[in-house]
């Protein structure tokens, strides 16, 4: 039996001209697959910084210096989108993010080592570190995790740093790809790749941002001076790109959901408001945001979110579908969390055939049918030794 000969590691390249930055993306377009990582900011803006991108073929690594003066990163947008190379990341979101943001579209094909080692047995939201161990047999040194990457010049060691978060990544891949074609489960994780993939995913809705807040009022009227007061922060920290928390403060807007100040004064007697924000131009948007919601007629104004999908599930009944999720999870070697949810759990003890995850594709054949079936009384829970065992009812 033949053995594939592992790359042989390399140097990582700085990439800081446009030429090499395109040379470098005309070679890794020939390769079946490119590891693909970023360094960002997003500490003091809403919208994410790019500072550097590290890129691995099988032969080459390379760090690209996202902040060189004149940079054009059309070549990695074009690679980026090349349907020939799958593009790996480790816990892809705020990467896609980011590229998404920056050329319009996300990544495609991708290959999330994360989510892929949620298939693939190694629990939930494994940490690259923790892949890069069981499967490179390497350590990550973590001494740059919080370096300042707008900064220059990069340092000898922040490159070496960055490039080896790419460099690991290529030998985490191809050990779970290698595990996920045994069991027969690539195709599971593509079905993950396919809701990682949509663009949707990212695009905050303004209109939506309030029901991140978890208020704890079912009056309909605060929740309209809430949504609309959260749909003006989302809008107004993208505009002047800060984030959303520097502008207002999650407690505050939930304050102002209760009080709905009408004047500049009362706005200002908020925690966390200033009289020079209260009287500027960002207290009078706020300000007019909550009128326009105490204004609104009763239909228009938001259900409370634990009303949304009918009765209160039987505690009992959502602990049962609880047991049967972790019986299936161990049965399969999958995290708990990639097959359901408590929202779904609570939804499949209320509703006949809820439309969620669990009730769909492979999660289905795993848990959705099982947990129907329990419902149902067709399936009863027993103990077999130290596990949990399905028994058929007739």
């Amino acid at each position: 039996m033949s053995r594939r000969v592992p790359a042989p590691e390399s140097v990582p390249a700085l990439v800081t001209t446009s030429a090499e930055l395109a040379d470098l993306c005309q070679r890794l377009s020939s390769e079946a697959f490119v590891t693909v990582d970023t360094e960002f900011m997003r500490e003091r803006t809403y919208w994410p910084e790019l500072c550097v991108v590290q890129l691995a073929g099988e032969r080459e690594v390379a760090v690209v210096d996202a902040l060189a003066p004149g940079l054009d990163l059309a070549p990695l947008g074009a690679l980026l989108a090349d349907p020939a190379v799958c593009k790996v990341f480790h816990a892809a979101r705020q990467d896609i993010e980011i590229f998404l943001l920056r050329f319009g579209a996300v990544p495609t094909p991708l290959f999330d080592t994360q989510v892929a080692a949620m298939v693939a047995g190694f629990g939930d939201q494994v940490s690259y570190d923790a892949l890069c161990r069981a499967l490179a047999g390497v350590a990550i040194e973590k001494g740059h995790r919080f370096s300042d990457w707008s900064a220059r010049p990069l340092s000898p060691s922040q490159i070496a740093y960055a490039a080896a978060d790419v460099t690991h990544l290529r030998r985490v891949y191809a050990g779970l790809r290698e595990r996920l074609s045994h069991e027969n489960r690539l195709e599971w994780v593509a079905e993950e790749m396919a809701a990682l993939g949509d663009p949707a995913a990212y695009r905050v809705d303004p209109e939506t941002a309030w029901e991140r807040l978890k208020a704890r009022t079912n009056s309909r009227r605060a929740l309209g001076i809430l949504r609309a007061a959260a749909a003006w922060r989302e809008r107004e920290a993208q505009r002047v790109n800060i984030p959303r928390q520097r502008l207002v403060r999650d407690e505050t807007l939930l304050e102002l959901a209760a009080t709905a100040p009408t004047t500049p004064a009362e706005l200002a007697r908020a925690r966390g408001i200033s009289e020079g924000f209260a009287r500027g131009r960002s207290g009078a948007g706020l300000l007019a945001a909550i009128e326009t919601a105490k204004a609104l007629p009763d239909a228009l104004l938001p259900q409370p979110p634990r009303d949304r999908h009918g009765p209160v599930p039987s505690p009992a009944l959502v602990a049962l579908l609880k047991v049967l999720l972790a019986a299936k999870s161990e049965e399969h070697d999958v995290a708990p969390r990639l097959l359901a949810n408590g929202e779904e759990l609570d939804r499949l003890a209320t509703e006949d055939t809820p439309d969620v995850p669990a009730l769909h594709g492979w999660r289905r054949t795993v848990f959705g049918e099982a947990a129907l079936a329990l419902k149902q009384g067709r399936l009863a829970l027993g103990v077999d030794g130290r596990r949990v065992k399905l028994i058929g009812a007739d």
